[in-house]
């Protein structure tokens, strides 16, 4: 996403596993061609759900892990395009409640993320949802002419989301893509509502670009901006739904995901980081190592991330390690990112004392007539991003 044009030929090769109901009704590309052969050509998309038990799903489990991770929110997809409910909602029987699971898994989950101290947010699809309008969407303005055009179906989305709003009180309002145009007049009084009931709430900016309070990335679709709060969105892999073709080779590094991090953070973003979990409830244990690895960093690192803004500084780039700033109130973090085993000896552009959020770090500061030199002595690379905390060092 972002890397090539959104076009027929992305719709139509979409790795995104959770579009899996436009790639059939495309009737074109891999997807569908998997599709015709494995179930055939006949096999719609709803009668995967009885197949769908998540019987080994532990809410509880999930939310630790979560904050091993380091986080501090989640965002449970409520219904994606397919128009599948993960809540009880009076408005339609398609939902988990009374098929697949039976079971009210945003309640459950925001109960269990909460208990860990966590502040839970549900994404909802508004303008699209297949069950409303099937129409195979072939371009990216499709999403808006294609999908759900109708009065019913904008009557539909926005009783849904007051559904969420007065059920689970969500501490973030995350709508995707955007809402049916012959709905936006009522978008002030939903906006209303969810602030009245969620005081500290925050919406994204997928509403018609008609108000947000953070903008959004996703992947290297979208602008990053060190004036305005943003979230930057991915998946670990190519996917936000669970992708069985994937493997390694497509799931982000440990490595790029810390350094994902610290760049986002240091241009004034967030991160959500999506997981993909399979059908029995279980997050594979790929991305499982990749939370438990970005936890464990944060633990030494993380007083430069958490409660930060970006600084004043820019990023610097010095041959093929790059050094970024966060500032936490007056004082200043830098983080060097790009360190190989052993040795190093960096140019300082930044003044002040360096302490090092990793006791282990041997380190010098030299002075000399050009300029501060840092000297690392015993960098390991499972240290990843090497960080340091420089007391007043923003003023």
């Amino acid at each position: 996403m972002g890397e090539i044009d959104i076009d027929e030929q992305w719709f139509c090769n979409n790795p995104y596993a959770e579009w899996y109901y436009n790639s059939i009704n495309v009737k074109k590309g891999p997807t569908y061609e998997h599709h015709v052969k494995t179930y055939g050509e006949d096999f719609g998309y709803e009668k995967f759900i009885p197949q769908w038990k998540a019987e080994k799903w532990q809410p509880a489990e999930w939310a630790k892990l979560f904050a091993k991770a380091g986080a501090k929110y989640v965002v449970l997809t409520t219904k994606h395009h397919d128009g599948f409910c993960l809540f009880p909602s009076q408005y339609t029987d398609f939902n988990a409640i009374q098929q697949g699971p039976k079971r009210d898994l945003l309640g459950e989950l925001t109960d269990n993320v909460r208990q860990q101290g966590l502040r839970m947010g549900a994404y909802y699809s508004g303008i699209i949802d297949w069950t409303y309008s099937s129409a195979p969407i072939f371009t990216e303005s499709q999403n808006f002419s294609n999908a759900c055009p109708t009065y019913e179906y904008a009557d539909y989305a926005y009783k849904q989301v007051v559904e969420l709003i007065d059920k689970y009180k969500p501490d973030v309002l995350w709508n995707d893509i955007g809402w049916p145009k012959v709905g936006e007049h009522m978008l002030p009084h939903l906006f209303a509502h969810y602030y009245n009931t969620v005081q500290e709430g925050v919406v994204d900016d997928r509403w018609n670009k008609l108000w947000c309070d953070f903008a959004s990335k996703e992947y290297k679709h979208g602008v990053a901006s060190r004036d305005k709060k943003w979230e930057m969105c991915r998946g670990m892999g190519l996917s936000f739904g669970y992708n069985q073709v994937e493997d390694e080779s497509h799931l982000i590094s440990v490595k790029d995901l810390i350094s994902l991090l610290v760049e986002t953070v240091s241009d004034n973003g967030n991160l959500l980081l999506n997981i993909g979990p399979k059908a029995d409830g279980t997050i594979p244990e790929e991305q499982v190592e990749r939370l438990l690895a970005l936890g464990k960093w944060l633990e030494t690192n993380g007083e430069g991330i958490y409660k930060s803004r970006c600084s004043r500084h820019l990023s610097e780039k010095i041959g093929d390690v790059t050094f970024r700033y966060t500032k936490v109130g007056s004082d200043l973090y830098l983080y060097i990112d790009g360190l190989t085993e052993g040795q190093a000896s960096l140019p300082l552009s930044v003044f002040g004392d360096l302490q090092p959020l990793n006791s282990e770090l041997q380190f010098s500061v030299e002075s000399t007539p050009q300029g501060r030199v840092l000297h690392i002595q015993n960098y390991q690379p499972d240290w990843y991003v090497l960080g340091f905390k420089i007391p007043n060092g923003e003023n």
